[in-house]
């Protein structure tokens, strides 16, 4: 609890700064219904300091890529246990990148360590996996990476 409050103090310091707090999109695409893990960071990254956007899950490529151009996003989190991630995730990336959103993409799942390299190059910033189960550090990296990207964009007139 007390890295995660340590991260809620550099998050509540940068929406100070930065005129608002980061957000969060967190989508679970494909078939894949296991919704615990998004769920939980989904949680965490509220109690931080983030504006979480949840969608639910069994969502298209399609409507990710909506919502992180419709939502103004900080960064894009994706939670994908069905085995599908190389196929559904560089997709996803893709279409937020038409949708002229430059929020970095992180990955959560069973994902082996060829396929992150796939993944990496295919755009995403971050993967996770059950091997990462601290969840101050998974909320520190994305509070990191959404700081990051709202500084950059702070003052553009274009926060995606």
């Amino acid at each position: 609890a007390g890295q995660l409050a340590a991260v809620g103090a550099r998050m509540k310091a940068a929406a100070d700064e930065l005129g608002g707090p980061t957000r969060l999109l967190v989508g679970k695409p494909g078939l894949d219904g296991h919704s615990n893990g998004a769920e939980q960071i989904a949680l965490a990254a509220r109690d931080a300091g983030f504006e979480v956007v949840y969608q639910g899950i069994r969502l298209t490529p399609e409507q990710i890529a909506a919502a992180a151009r419709d939502e103004d996003v900080d960064v894009i989190g994706l939670s994908i246990l069905s085995g599908s991630h190389l196929e559904l995730v560089p997709e996803t990336v893709r279409l937020v990148r038409e949708a002229g959103v430059d929020a970095p993409v992180v990955v959560g799942g069973i994902i082996p360590p060829a396929d992150q390299d796939v993944l990496a190059e295919a755009g995403v910033a971050r993967c996770y996996t059950p091997k990462d189960f601290e969840l101050s550090e998974i909320i520190g990296d994305l509070a990191d990476l959404a700081i990051e990207h709202r500084r950059a964009t702070v003052g553009t007139g274009d926060r995606g």
